[in-house]
Parts: structure tokens; sequence; C-alpha cells
């Protein structure tokens, strides 16, 4: 029966490690922050809360994004 250390090194990859690739993923839907309060309350069918709204609007200006990515 093999030790656990014996396992362990047998799991371990010998030699450098190698990068193969470095990219972003940006899915295709692409929102400005500026527009993105009114998207939200508009989906989640909440526009009558407009103090709600006003608050988050806040919080997406003071947030410094500019864009959001969403699937």
């Amino acid at each position: 029966m093999a030790s656990v250390e014996e396992i362990r090194n047998a799991q371990r990859a010998k030699g450098p490690a190698t990068v193969l690739a470095i990219g972003t993923a940006t899915p295709d839907n692409c929102l400005y922050q500026s527009d993105f309060a009114d998207y939200y309350f508009r989906v989640t069918k909440s526009e009558h809360m407009t103090e709600l709204k006003k608050k988050f609007n806040r919080i997406c200006e003071k947030s410094m994004i500019k864009k959001r990515y969403i699937h």
C-alpha cells in the first residue's frame, strides 16, 4: 500500500510550470454604469420605487465603474 507521501508526489507535476495563455473574457452584453439603474429597475419591475432608484443611481455614480458586462 502506498503512503500518503508517495501519492502526493505521484500527483505533483515535475518540471517548470508554463503559462499557456493569458486573456480576458468579456461577455457580449455591455451596459454603461450610467444606464444600469434604469435597466435594473426595469428588469426587476421595480420602477415604482423612485427613492431606492435615486439611491442606487448615487451608488453607481460613486463606484467609478464605467461599464458592466452581463450574460
